[in-house]
């Protein structure tokens, strides 16, 4: 199976998405990381890193999905063109495909999480709440079937209810 998460960033997604992956011994490939690790390299910021990213984190959910094991991929994921590339892997694989979109109704709570953590990912700056809710207003509407998690809930009641989607998804 080939999981995309989707959500803002600070929502939880990638709580959600790594207590997922222990749960089911499946690899989380997260597209942060990887940016960050393009510019660590000399990539420079105003090359397409962001989707470049998507690109190398597709390539190794391919491998991923070429051993038989599932993949969760951590990302915004907020316009079709992602959630497409997904889709097209799910489809090349013939596995099944499952996207969970994470987000968080309480803005304020959503602010505070954004604004305190720290990933500690070498020379990925947080975004700022102003750049999220750009972001936020560029985010496409969704056409496909999807679980939809409030990270007001805790997480062990957001993980079991995913768990009990993707056995469900066909």
């Amino acid at each position: 199976m080939l999981i995309a998460m989707a959500g803002l960033p600070g929502v939880g997604k990638s709580a959600i998405a790594e207590a997922v992956g222990r749960a089911l011994s499946a690899p989380v490939v997260s597209v942060d990381p990887i940016e960050a690790a393009m510019w660590r390299a000399g990539v420079a910021r105003s090359q397409p890193t962001g989707l470049a990213a998507y690109v190398v984190a597709e390539t190794v959910a391919d491998g991923v999905l070429a051993l038989g094991q599932s993949a969760i991929v951590d990302a915004v994921n907020a316009v079709d063109a992602a959630r497409g590339q997904w889709r097209s892997l799910a489809a090349r694989h013939g596995v099944r495909m499952a996207f969970v979109e994470v987000v968080c109704s309480d803005p304020a709570v959503h602010r505070r999480r954004l604004e305190s953590r720290s990933r500690g990912i070498e020379g990925f700056a947080e975004p700022t709440w102003d750049a999220v809710e750009r972001l936020r207003t560029q985010f496409v509407p969704w056409a496909d079937h999807r679980l939809v998690l409030d990270t007001v809930n805790d997480l062990s009641s957001n993980v079991e209810t995913a768990l009990g989607f993707l056995s469900a998804t066909v």
